[in-house]
């Protein structure tokens, strides 16, 4: 049942019941008199029930009604906030770590093209083999940052899938492990 359909039934409650039972047949005192003529019979029980002094349990059973909906609004209220909340931070995370990669991208590829440099005039003999190595580790570090950054952008892709309800469905590792018919 429903919460509004609790606060109809406690308000209803208030009302008197009325109930009305016939009933219409055939009787008599032996079995082979049970059809003649005259051996109709019938019943009539009228009944009327007035919630006059029930010590407040009616109204107090209005109140529990009337507050478990106003929770109940007051939590769906709040699932949608959250849910909403979620999304527009998902959302704003997202456009600026697309800003984060493409900028860690150009990085990358100008410390890429400062070790070529370096190797070159090392080769030709104008610098030290120290500079390739700083270089070289300039470079792989801005790698790792470029992987690092797309790995937080992949997993904010993700998160905005979870939120905007996307099939999200956990798996238990019993599941998983069970083979598939």
């Amino acid at each position: 049942m429903q919460l509004p359909d609790l606060v109809g039934a406690a308000r209803a409650a208030f009302f008197p019941i009325i109930s009305l039972t016939a009933i219409a047949g055939t009787a008599s005192a032996s079995l082979s008199d049970l059809f003649k003529g005259g051996s109709g019979a019938w019943s009539f029980a009228p009944q009327i029930s007035v919630p006059i002094f029930d010590a407040g349990r009616r109204r107090a059973n209005l109140k529990v009604a009337e507050v478990e909906r106003d929770t109940a609004v007051a939590q769906y209220d709040r699932a949608i906030q959250s849910a909403f909340r979620e999304v527009a931070d998902a959302l704003a995370e997202r456009s600026t770590l697309n800003e984060r990669v493409a900028a860690q991208q150009a990085l990358t590829e100008a410390t890429a093209q400062s070790y070529r440099l370096s190797q070159a005039r090392y080769q030709r003999g104008v610098d030290s083999y120290l500079t390739v190595l700083d270089s070289q580790r300039a470079y792989y570090s801005a790698q790792q940052n470029l992987i690092s950054t797309e790995l937080t952008r992949l997993a904010n892709q993700v998160t905005l899938y979870k939120v905007l309800g996307g099939g999200w469905a956990e798996r238990s590792v019993q599941a998983q492990a069970m083979p598939r018919p």
